[in-house]
């Protein structure tokens, strides 16, 4: 079942036109990482999908309705990012118990054990908090709703190490125990990696790859070598990323579309290869240019 469907998706905002012809969908009980740049548009997308904000052009369904003003979207749909309003008027225990009203799926127990895990106080307030403290009481909510629609957006803002690790393992074991949909929007994969099952990269936008985390591991390769052989390699092929090594050596990554039979023979010719992890492979599909920030201070 499809939880989330655009169909060349457009939203500007004047002149400016943050998403462009975005077209994918999500299957129901998935992790879905939403990976991008800073302002590559992905809270835009996530609101559009949250019915935050109608399309401007374009199409997008959840659960197979249009989700903007939609009241049964909105049941079954919850939105977690660090700025999220809540009653100032209440205590952290007080909200805890009012947010449970709208959620059908709400656990008071996960609740409660992740609040006194996290060392919260009942009579602290939300507006009170660090923003670190802030991102972790907002998880608690968003993990306790279990909602069959689960949006993530950079929910770890101002969380040290520690708790951004208890944060994923939480969601993990939850999500095993009560599978929903979940995207999480994130610009550090290397950290949730091992979390998703799939990954939908934007640039400026628009949609760069959608594809399962086993599939994106594969889907580059890194050879080194004498340039001259690196060169006769890579020749018609669309490198994602190239360094000059030392003075007479290039590194590139390029997508791996090479046979086994041709892999061993590089091998055996001398070509180093070596696996390009996702992070990397995602930094690359999102960068201007096809070098790094050494080129920077290359002197012609």
């Amino acid at each position: 079942m499809k939880v989330i469907q655009c169909n060349n998706l457009t939203k500007k905002f004047g002149h400016a036109e943050v998403l462009k012809d975005l077209s994918f969908s999500i299957e129901q009980n998935k992790i879905t990482g939403l990976i991008g740049r800073n302002g590559a548009g992905k809270t835009t997308l996530l609101k559009l999908i949250a019915g935050f904000t109608k399309p401007s052009s374009g199409e997008v369904e959840v659960f197979s309705e249009a989700p903007f003003n939609n009241l049964k979207i909105s049941q079954n749909m919850i939105f977690i990012d660090d700025n999220m309003v809540l009653p100032q008027s209440l205590n952290l225990t007080e909200t805890l118990e009012a947010v449970s009203q709208f959620y059908p799926n709400w656990d008071s127990a996960l609740a409660k054990r992740l609040f006194e895990y996290f060392s919260f106080h009942p009579k602290q307030r939300h507006q009170n908090l660090s923003k670190g403290m802030k991102s972790t009481f907002n998880i608690i909510i968003g993990l306790a709703a279990r909602c069959p629609l689960t949006i993530f957006d950079e929910p770890t803002t101002g969380m040290d190490a520690a708790i951004r690790k208890d944060f994923y393992r939480a969601l993990l074991k939850d999500y095993l125990d009560h599978p929903r949909t979940v995207v999480l929007s994130s610009h550090l994969l290397s950290e949730i990696d091992e979390l998703l099952e799939d990954v939908l990269l934007i640039k400026n936008g628009e949609k760069r790859l959608h594809m399962s985390v086993e599939e994106l591991k594969q889907l580059a390769i890194g050879l080194s070598s004498k340039a001259e052989k690196i060169e006769e390699l890579i020749r018609g092929k669309d490198v994602l990323y190239r360094k000059t090594v030392g003075v007479d050596s290039t590194y590139v990554v390029v997508e791996n579309d090479f046979s086994e039979a041709e892999i061993q023979k590089m091998s055996a010719n001398g070509i180093e290869l070596s696996p390009v992890s996702s992070e990397d492979i995602c930094v690359y599909l999102t960068n201007t240019t096809k070098g790094g920030i050494d080129d920077v201070f290359t002197r012609s």
